[in-house]
């Protein structure tokens, strides 16, 4: 490890580290501009410049590796005036429309001029203008702001996977686009929008509608896949105004993917804001008093076994547990908490767990993926997996082939070929053996066929086979000294509720298909819907229905009683992400008109149907919810699942798995009540994909 000295003080970094991280280490601020933790090293802007003795002029920190016995000097009148003069050629084109800027307020350059700049230009010969590029309905453009640090270029290149963005022309003439100027496509671009640092890549939807300083922030979690991204939402008055990423390393990073920064505006659309009750035929409004007495005359005469109950995708802890206890006082114990049909099963949780956790799925050198598209499912998560495919991770996958930005040996389209790689008779079960951590992903898609359990199963048995599932494998390198217990099991949920669902034990007999086939025969009376959204419910066109729900989606079509409820970014709530970490969201704004928390629906609900629930307030039912999920104390940190058996033994049939996600944009209503979702949507299947000398 290279000691150096900087500005007097001795600092010890690690091997590789640059000159840059060296100075952060010893507590001095370096100011930048091109230069990023998680980007390739460009060296472009200059910024960054420090005084290192025996060099005749000032150094890119950020491109120069620390060495043994470097003197480093990072205050001197030198780099004073070197900064300063980078600063004054920077403003040279630059338009200085701060006023107008959406960057205002949160701009990199306007920081480091006040810290840094000279503070008047000596510059009076006519600015460079650059025409705007077309980059689709999420990224405006002026690109007269920018500065050539490349940040945009490098993330879709090296973190994307993506190379959409590139450079033309050369000095000042240099111009960044896209090619042909051709809309972006990558499901994580509007990171760009956060990593550029002037004004000339900002958010299209949240254009010049708000300035930082008008905003509420509240930091809270994402519920648009399973993967409990960290979200800061910034709202003013009762309107989310936009959604940014947070920091943390074992989920997210500091990325997030578009569907979670930009389908915000979906919370205003087609929300449902007070209650409805179907009266002769049509669905009329009415008070909160008035729907419950509609639900007591409906259930008048029905068991509780001709009731049932189907979770959706979005819910909360707290809601999902207070729907299964409101249901068990009218004797109903049939809640689905799988409308996608998935085939997992409560009980042994690290069957339907993330073992590896998110973070810690990089320590694997094999990885096989089972029907899952990660890209889709969860784009922040396949990021990490490109990180690992270029640090030397093989990735082959049994499914449907797609484009998930990395090399994946594709094996086939057909859910047999998990029996060949179980019986040794395939080539990748060599490669999954000589692993030191081999890993596995079981995709929702191939848990929905309808030998699901056998799939499961399957997995389970070639992951205890190949040794996926042991503290280290014999002959593990001294790197893994002191590392956690390997289990390279994994399930990738794309479903934000469910593994809080299958927590609660919200699964029945026959899942959804069977809630559906006794409606369809007149078995089943009375159903409530809580958010679920997800299937079709034709079913139902008899059966008395109620739901409770955000938007007018799937759900309502059937409805006797609809039930407004908050989104997630209007209540407290608990969620469970694919590795079973627990994380706690915060209400931004309030639910709009009549709307309210779920539990409080059904704690009110209990007073007029069935017995009250034993819960006044959200402590007690958090108390009695401890009670039987107590490990919902420990508070983000990833759980250590015992092992177990799960699955179900049996034949799996040779054929096709189905995807989970088929559109990317259109995962649950919100998403498909958004209206940049929809443009978003419609350039992805090739119907506004071309320039239109727009920003939107």
């Amino acid at each position: 490890m290279p000691k150096l000295t900087v500005n007097g003080k001795e600092v010890e970094v690690p091997a590789g580290a640059t000159v840059l991280q060296a100075c952060e280490a010893a507590g001095e601020e370096i100011p930048r501009f091109c230069y990023h933790e998680r980007l390739s090293i460009a060296g472009n802007c200059r910024m960054c410049l420090v005084e290192m003795e025996k060099s005749p002029k000032p150094i890119a920190s950020c491109a120069m590796p620390a060495a043994d016995g470097m003197v480093i000097r990072t205050d001197t009148e030198t780099v004073k005036k070197a900064r300063e003069g980078v600063l004054e050629f920077l403003l040279i084109n630059h338009p200085l429309d701060c006023p107008i800027c959406d960057q205002g307020g949160e701009c990199d350059l306007q920081d480091e001029t006040m810290g840094y700049g000279r503070g008047a230009s000596r510059y009076a010969e006519n600015k460079r203008a650059v025409t705007e590029k077309y980059m689709g309905p999420l990224i405006k453009t002026v690109m007269t702001r920018c500065i050539h640090c490349t940040r945009c270029i490098r993330f879709l290149q090296d973190v994307a996977g993506v190379p959409e963005l590139g450079a033309i022309y050369r000095g000042e003439k240099m111009q960044i686009t896209s090619y042909l100027e051709s809309a972006l496509t990558s499901e994580l671009q509007g990171n760009v929008i956060d990593l550029c640092p002037v004004g000339a890549l900002t958010s299209a939807p949240y254009s010049f509608h708000g300035r930082p300083w008008e905003l509420r922030k509240v930091e809270t979690v994402d519920v648009m896949d399973a993967l409990g991204s960290n979200i800061r939402v910034d709202a003013r008055g009762m309107e989310v105004m936009r959604v940014l990423p947070r920091l943390h390393e074992d989920v997210n990073e500091e990325w997030i993917s578009d569907k979670t920064r930009f389908a915000y505006d979906g919370l205003k659309e087609r929300r449902l804001d007070r209650p409805w009750v179907r009266r002769n035929g049509r669905l009329e409004e009415a008070s909160w008093e008035e729907a419950f007495e509609a639900i007591a005359e409906g259930l008048k005469g029905i068991n509780g076994d001709e009731i049932a109950g189907v979770v959706g995708d979005l819910n909360e802890l707290e809601g999902m547990y207070a729907f299964r206890e409101w249901l068990k006082t009218l004797g109903c114990t049939r809640v689905e908490g799988r409308q996608d049909g998935t085939r997992l099963e409560p009980g042994v949780r690290a069957g339907y767990l993330m073992n590896s956790g998110i973070a810690g799925i990089e320590r694997a050198d094999a990885l096989l993926l089972i029907g899952s598209d990660p890209r889709l499912e969860a784009p922040v998560f396949n990021a990490r997996i490109a990180r690992m495919v270029r640090n030397g991770c093989r990735v082959a996958r049994i499914g449907g082939s797609s484009d998930l930005t990395y090399a994946v040996e594709e094996l086939g389209d057909d859910a047999a070929l998990l029996t060949v790689l179980l019986e040794g008779k395939h080539p990748f079960t060599k490669v999954l053996e000589k692993a030191e951590h081999p890993a596995l992903i079981l995709g929702q898609g191939a848990l929905m066929r309808a030998d699901g359990a056998a799939i499961w199963a399957a997995a389970r048995a070639l992951a205890e086979k190949l040794g996926m599932r042991v503290a280290e494998k014999a002959g593990g390198s001294e790197e893994d000294a002191g590392e956690p217990a390997w289990n390279g099991f994994n399930v990738l949920h794309t479903a934000a509720a469910r593994v809080g669902a299958l927590d609660l034990g919200l699964a029945t007999e026959g899942g959804i298909a069977a809630i559906l086939e006794d409606a369809r025969e007149g078995r089943l009376k009375a159903v409530f819907l809580l958010g679920a959204d997800e299937f079709d419910t034709s079913a139902f066109a008899n059966v008395f229905t109620v739901y409770v729900g955000t938007h007018g989606d799937e759900g309502v079509r059937h409805a006797d009683v609809i039930l407004p409820a908050a989104a997630y970014t209007e209540k407290h709530g608990i969620y469970l992400n694919t590795e079973g970490r627990v994380q706690w969201a915060e209400p931004a704004v309030p639910p709009p008109g009549d709307a309210r928390e779920d539990w409080t629906i059904f704690r009110a609900l209990s007073d007029v149907v069935g017995r009250r629930l034993p819960f006044d307030d959200r402590a007690a039912l958090l108390a009695r919810l401890g009670e039987e999920l107590p490990f919902i104390a420990e508070i983000d940190v990833k759980p250590d699942a015992e092992w177990g058996e799960f699955g179900r033994a049996g034949d799996i049939a040779s054929g096709p798995i189905p995807t989970a996600v088929g559109r990317f944009h259109f995962t649950n209503p919100i998403a498909r009540a958004s209206r940049t979702m929809a443009e978003c949507d419609a350039v992805c299947h090739g119907t506004s994909g071309e320039a239109t000398g727009t920003n939107g």
